[in-house]
């Protein structure tokens, strides 16, 4: 088995409407996010890859990027209060429909601060 991974970038806009109103985050904010998505599995002895990192590509473009990238993230289903803790499940439940073979994703702010996860 082997993990092949693929890095992501987006920009998108945020308030988390959860938070006291002294809280910084409670105001309208932008991030640019960094989302690293961690597919594992044999490598296939017809193409030599474990997935084309061009199906990757194609996939968290379809199903994510379009989706989040320079848009304000409270205005999307499901992310009302879009914490990164609920964006990265948001993400992952998008992205295990269509990557089967998905262990584990990343997603970061540009400030070195970050979450892991692998599903429920």
């Amino acid at each position: 088995m082997m993990t092949v991974y693929r890095n992501f970038r987006f920009h998108s806009a945020r308030y988390l409407p959860k938070l006291s109103d002294d809280h910084i985050c409670k105001q309208m904010h932008g991030h640019t996010f960094n989302l690293t998505v961690y597919i594992k599995d044999k490598i296939n002895n017809n193409t030599g890859f474990v997935i084309d990192f061009y199906d990757i590509d194609k996939i968290v473009k379809k199903s994510i990027i379009d989706l989040i990238d320079h848009k304000v993230l409270n205005d999307l289903e499901d992310l009302s209060n879009p914490t990164s803790e609920h964006l990265i499940i948001w993400i992952w439940n998008k992205l295990i429909q269509e990557l089967p073979k998905l262990v584990k994703i990343k997603l970061s702010e540009d400030h070195g601060t970050g979450i892991v996860y692998q599903g429920e």
